[in-house]
């Protein structure tokens, strides 16, 4: 079995052992912090089960999966012999220059490194390393074991034989890769998320409408297509002459709407209040850990759906 080397256990990388040890991977985990790696590859065993009950650890079961995941005493034994190294250390430009710096001096020429951060440009902490050419943001919207989309985003000194191992890495894990051309702020997915968040704000804190109803609107509404296809696909099946007559079509519409979308509100202000005290109503505080759960198993649900209607209806 190829290794790859998780290096940080919280949140992401715990999710990303998931993911690679389901492609069948050997996962070495690495964290500074005493017993993290361990916690972590306890939540990966407990998380196995459901997946395995509903067909998506790919016909192996929890056991074999968990049983590929092991804990590193240095960051050493992590990398050696490693193919690619995933980090997952906190947001933190400083933080990251200092362990990819270490990475860089004991990994293998070849390894690719790969940062998960979702808001740092890997050119901040690379641009010092004698191995520059080899690293890479490989970004996952969480958990990537149920959602398959992932960033891969290039320094502007990364080598395309870097980027390009990383996407057969990512299709080999099951993942969607979005392969960017070169770094922005935000990269792909934050971007359109943060557009949609802007507006949603927008509509509640200028009282049109509640909270809820915006959530209705993208429950029930628009996410129902978006599971499935892209704004672009969207546009293009809803004129009856594809995209250019939609267009044609819609376009003095959201031309005459962009006015009133270049002012934001300031989202920790008065409109926080609203929005806190109408999703506590929704939903206490107390049961945020139990919908969580709830949210991981529709996704897995959805998983289930969505590869049940590729194969009879097709993509």
């Amino acid at each position: 079995m190829e290794k790859i080397a998780i290096i940080g256990s919280g949140l992401i990388g715990r999710a990303w052992a998931i993911s690679f040890a389901r492609a069948g991977y050997e996962i070495s985990l690495y964290d500074e912090v005493a017993g993290a790696a361990e916690r972590a590859i306890a939540f990966a065993r407990d998380m196995a089960a459901p997946l395995e009950a509903e067909g998506l650890l790919e016909g192996q079961s929890a056991d074999a999966l968990a049983a590929r995941i092991k804990p590193a005493g240095s960051l050493e034994a992590a990398l050696e012999g490693a193919i690619h190294v995933q980090e997952n250390t906190p947001e933190d430009v400083a933080v990251k220059q200092r362990v990819f710096a270490e990475m860089d001096a004991v990994a293998a020429p070849e390894t690719v490194l790969a940062s998960s951060t979702s808001a740092i440009l890997p050119s901040q902490f690379t641009g010092h390393l004698k191995g520059r050419a080899r690293c890479l943001v490989m970004h996952p919207i969480n958990p990537p074991y149920l959602v398959p989309a992932v960033e891969i985003v290039p320094a502007p000194w990364t080598d395309p034989a870097a980027t390009e191992k990383a996407r057969q890495l990512a299709i080999a894990s099951g993942q969607a890769p979005i392969m960017m051309k070169r770094e922005i702020d935000g990269f792909v997915m934050n971007r359109l998320q943060g557009a949609l968040l802007e507006e949603a704000f927008r509509l509640v804190a200028d009282g049109y409408a509640s909270v809820e109803d915006v959530d209705v609107g993208i429950r029930e509404g628009l996410a129902l297509r978006w599971s499935f296809m892209g704004p672009f696909e969207t546009i293009d099946l809803n004129a009856p002459g594809g995209v250019k007559d939609y267009c044609e079509r819609y376009q003095q519409l959201y031309s005459r709407l962009f006015g009133s979308m270049q002012h934001r509100v300031d989202w920790t202000g008065e409109v926080l209040q609203t929005v806190e005290k109408e999703r506590r109503a929704k939903l206490a505080a107390a049961d945020l850990p139990e919908r969580h759960q709830w949210r991981d198993r529709r996704l897995m649900a959805l998983a289930v759906h969505k590869r049940k209607a590729a194969k009879e209806i097709g993509t």
